[in-house]
C-alpha cells in the first residue's frame, strides 16, 4: 500500500513538472515575435531586419512603421502592436515604482563643478541634452569631453559620437583623455564615429545603434550628435519647406527619445543657431529646429562666450532643476571651473 502511495506521488509530481516546463515555454513563447498574429519565419526576418526584435520594439511602433517594413494590412499590423502591448502589460505604473526607477539613471560628469552643479550632478542617461549656440561657444568640446567622461561608467562603456560637420577629433579625445588620467588608446577605442552626410544618412545611423548594443553588445552609454540640425538646414531651403522638415526631425528626435528611454543611455545633441532680425533689444539668438527641437530635449542649455575667453552655459528648460547659468572654460585638457 505504502509503494502505491510513493508510485501515484511520484505521478503527480512529475505531472506537475511537465506542467511546469509546459508554462515556461509559454512563457518563452509569448516573448517572442514569432507569437504574434499574422508572423511567420518570413515576416520575423522582415521585422528583424529593420530592428523589430522583441515585443517591445513591436509595441512603441506605429501601424505605419509595421506596414512599412512587412507589406501587411493595416487591420493586422494594429494588431499585431495591440498583441505586443497587451503581453508586455504595458500601462499605468505608480509614481513609487518610477521613483525606484530613478535609481537606474547615471549622471556623466565634466571636469567642471559649476556645470555639474546646472545640471543637477551631470549629464542624465535616459535623456536628451540640448546645448546650442554661436560657433565657438563650446558645444562640439562639451561632445568630446562627453566621450571621455563616459567611460568612468564602467570599463566597457561606449561612446557613439555621430558628426555631421566633420568636427571630431582623435586628438582632442587624446588630450581630454590624459587630462582626465585615463589611457588615450583605450578610450580612443570605446568611441564609435560615423560621418552622415545627409540627413537621411543621419537618421540610419541612429538606427543602426539598436544594432551595436543588440547585435554586436556594445555597452553604448552616450551618443552624440553633433551637430543635429546641420544637415537639415542645408536641405530644406525656404518656407515651403519648412513643414517638411520639422516633421523629419520630429521623427529623428523621437528616434533618439527612444533609444535613450529604452537603454538608459545619455543622448547628446549640439544645434546651430541664427538671429531674428526683427528683435531689437536683448539677445537675438534663437535655435534652429523650432518647438519640435525645444519639446523633444529633456535639457535645454544656451552656451554663450564671457569675458577673457571663458563660456559661460544657461539652463533655459528642465524638468526638474531651475534656470540658472554656470562658468567655465576650455583648457588644453579639458574642460574646467572658472577660478
Amino acid at each position: 500500500m505504502e509503494q502505491e502511495l510513493i508510485a501515484v506521488e511520484e505521478k503527480n509530481n512529475s505531472r506537475k513538472s511537465r506542467m511546469a516546463a509546459k508554462e515556461d515555454r509559454n512563457s518563452e513563447k509569448s516573448q517572442s515575435i514569432y507569437d504574434l498574429p499574422g508572423v511567420g519565419a518570413a515576416t520575423a526576418e522582415k521585422l528583424m531586419a529593420v530592428g523589430y526584435s522583441d515585443l517591445m520594439s513591436i509595441a512603441v511602433a506605429t501601424p505605419a512603421e509595421i506596414i512599412d517594413a512587412t507589406g501587411m494590412g493595416d487591420a493586422l499590423a494594429k494588431k499585431l502592436i495591440a498583441v505586443a502591448r497587451s503581453s508586455l502589460e504595458m500601462g499605468f505604473e505608480s509614481g513609487d515604482d518610477l521613483l525606484k526607477r530613478r535609481d537606474s539613471v547615471i549622471k556623466i560628469k565634466t571636469a567642471s563643478s559649476a556645470l555639474n552643479q546646472l545640471l543637477g550632478g551631470g549629464f542624465e542617461t535616459g535623456a536628451i541634452t540640448e546645448c546650442f549656440g554661436e560657433f565657438g561657444s563650446g558645444k562640439t568640446q562639451i561632445a568630446h569631453t562627453l566621450s571621455v567622461m563616459s567611460q568612468n561608467i564602467s570599463e566597457d562603456a561606449v561612446a557613439v559620437y555621430i558628426d555631421t560637420e566633420n568636427t571630431f577629433r582623435p586628438e582632442r579625445i587624446n588630450q581630454f583623455a590624459k587630462g582626465a588620467g585615463l589611457d588615450p588608446d583605450k578610450v580612443l577605442k570605446n568611441i564609435q564615429v560615423a560621418r552622415a552626410y545627409n540627413s537621411d544618412h543621419q537618421m540610419l545611423l541612429v538606427e543602426k545603434i539598436d544594432d551595436l548594443i543588440k547585435k554586436k553588445g556594445l555597452n553604448v552609454k552616450l551618443v552624440v550628435v553633433d551637430s543635429l540640425t546641420a544637415h537639415f538646414r542645408a536641405e530644406f531651403i525656404g518656407r515651403g519647406t519648412l513643414a517638411d522638415r520639422q516633421q523629419k526631425l520630429n521623427r529623428h528626435m523621437h528616434a533618439l527619445l527612444k533609444l535613450a528611454d529604452t537603454h538608459n543611455l545619455c543622448v547628446y545633441v549640439t544645434n546651430q543657431v541664427m538671429a531674428k532680425p526683427d528683435m531689437f533689444f536683448g539677445d537675438p539668438t534663437q535655435a534652429i529646429g523650432g518647438h519640435i527641437v525645444a519639446h523633444a530635449s529633456t535639457y535645454r542649455i544656451y552656451l554663450r562666450k564671457g569675458k577673457k575667453g571663458t563660456r559661460v552655459a544657461k539652463l533655459i528648460d528642465s524638468p526638474s532643476m531651475p534656470e540658472g547659468e554656470a562658468g567655465f572654460y576650455v583648457d588644453t585638457d579639458g574642460i574646467k571651473d572658472v577660478e
